[in-house]
């Protein structure tokens, strides 16, 4: 045994002991075929629930699929446990949204050790000088994520190609089809009215796909962290006033003081259950996210 594996070994064995003794502490939520055996273990696990979603969709019954983080979990805060750590580094292979979107997953991965854990990048050949990393907001960039995934997956297992190929064409086909829902949804807005004002830079990709023009944003970064500046909501107030944009959109599990302040400024009503992150009860799928997504936005603008 060389010392790399040697280093992972140990790894293990402290990560399992660690989660041994906290219970089910911490645990988190598995999506994976409930069916059949799959042909290909250990695990593979996906970074968000939504993107275990979409992975899951192009492995069918041949990959056990798990999320990293929990149902309703805000990746921004994500805090990982000794639980996280022996997830990852059990797993075959972790699809990521894209590097350095959540550093704390970052480091999951470089503390696995780098034998055997193949990285999938689902937003490769996406990714850039865009300051907006929230590419699955637009179900046509998820089609590079699927073809990123089914890439992935058949380098590992190659015994699987043909099923990961049919199971993505299937899958795009849907992505299709949502993208063309959604923009019908959209076209009963009067254009006037198509004005998007978000807790943080999250919706660009979507906006941009749709018709949509983004007034502002409560946190002018693509993380709600920090606070803004008096002179940053000022600035929001006015545009905002100006533009007549009748609604500030958030995600679930946002702090919702500043937004219902700039609310109270201006007459605007605030919306608080998007889902973006994650997925829900009431969004058990992506597919099902972005069409509630879609239609509370539509309601909240028409």
């Amino acid at each position: 045994m060389n010392a790399t594996a040697i280093k992972r070994t140990v790894l293990l064995a402290v990560v399992f002991s660690a989660a041994a003794a906290a219970g089910a502490c911490g645990s988190t939520a598995a999506l994976g075929p409930s069916t059949s055996t799959p042909a290909l273990s250990p695990p593979v696990v996906a970074e968000t629930s939504y993107l275990a979603d979409i992975v899951q969709n192009v492995a069918g019954n041949r990959v056990e699929v798990e999320s990293l983080l929990p149902l309703g979990t805000d990746p921004h805060s994500f805090d990982p446990t000794p639980r996280d750590a022996a997830k990852v580094a059990r797993a075959r292979a972790i699809v990521i949204n894209s590097p350095g979107f959540e550093p704390p997953v970052d480091k999951l991965v470089a503390g696995a050790g780098d034998e055997g854990l193949v990285v999938i990048d689902a937003a490769k050949g996406l990714a850039g000088e865009n300051v907006d990393p929230h590419f699955w907001l637009d179900p046509v960039d998820v089609i590079t994520y699927v073809e990123n995934i089914r890439a992935g997956l058949t380098a590992i297992d190659p015994e699987g190609a043909g099923e990961y190929a049919a199971n993505a064409a299937a899958y795009e086909q849907q992505l299709r089809d949502l993208d063309s829902w959604i923009a019908a949804r959209v076209a009963t807005i009067p254009a006037s009215r198509r004005l998007l004002v978000t807790n943080h830079e999250s919706f660009g990709h979507f906006a941009e796909r749709y018709g949509f023009e983004v007034v502002g944003t409560v946190f002018p970064t693509s993380h709600a962290e920090g606070a803004p500046s008096a002179k940053a909501l000022g600035t929001l107030i006015g545009d905002i006033r100006t533009s007549g944009a009748p609604a500030i959109f958030l995600e679930t599990g946002s702090n919702a003081d500043l937004a219902g302040q700039v609310a109270r400024e201006t007459g605007v009503k605030v919306v608080t259950d998007l889902y973006t992150h994650s997925l829900a009860e009431n969004a058990p799928t992506y597919l099902d996210m972005m069409r509630w997504n879609a239609d509370h936005i539509v309601e909240a603008l028409r």
